[in-house]
């Protein structure tokens, strides 16, 4: 077994059943939490309506904090709209979808998957940058935020990289790019990048809890 028949297959059906299983484990092992009893009076219901108004909401920066966070902000929305690009919109991306979904969508010229894919590495670049260089990022910062910028960022290095062909075979600069893609499905549920499937919950909840206690959202 080659190195790319060992990514495509054995590692890349491991990581899938990972991913599966962390991310089941991780929404069960909050919805057990043991919620505290709140013998305070409930001034709203806090119900989905409120679950959704922040979740809304906290997709955009509140009025008194956007000149300090416009930065930040623009390079995170730049990466997460190229990196979904990248993910789904990118004609191969597709195909492999399509196998096991048993149906496709249109995609974006490869020239435009590239151009997106570029920009989302320069901004996690300069969002890395950002944090190492604020002594208060800094201070709060820890491995699982490093880390979690490395297997996110390091698919799309190794996809960009590919068309290039440095010196390297095209099937062993694939086998390192789907190697780079079981390291991030692998890791996913189990660090921060578990907001990719927690941020709406823990922004509803949020919300209902607020609004039972009458705070502004």
């Amino acid at each position: 077994m080659d190195l790319l028949e060992f990514a495509r297959g054995p590692a890349l059906q491991v990581a899938a059943y990972i991913l599966v299983a962390g991310t089941i484990w991780r929404i069960v092992g909050i919805l057990l939490l043991r919620e505290k009893p709140d013998y305070s009076e409930p001034r709203a219901r806090g119900g989905l309506g409120a679950a959704l108004k922040v979740i809304y909401s906290r997709s955009f920066t509140a009025t008194p904090f956007k000149p300090a966070t416009l930065y930040p902000k623009m390079l995170a929305y730049v990466m997460h709209i190229g990196l979904f690009a990248v993910v789904l919109l990118f004609v191969p991306h597709i195909m492999f979808f399509e196998g096991f979904l048993g149906f496709s969508w249109p995609g974006l010229p490869n020239n435009a998957i590239y151009v997106l894919g570029v920009a989302s590495v320069a901004s996690a670049v300069a969002l890395l940058v950002r944090r190492l260089t604020s002594p208060v990022l800094r201070l709060i910062s820890n491995f699982d935020d490093y880390f979690s910028w490395f297997v996110s960022t390091l698919p799309l290095v190794t996809g960009l990289i590919i068309p290039l062909r440095i010196g390297f075979r095209y099937e062993d600069l694939l086998a390192i790019h789907i190697l780079s893609v079981v390291l991030l499905m692998i890791w996913l549920p189990f660090g921060k990048l578990g907001h990719t499937f927690l941020v709406f919950i823990t922004r509803g909840t949020t919300g209902m809890v607020f609004e039972r206690r009458g705070a502004r959202t």
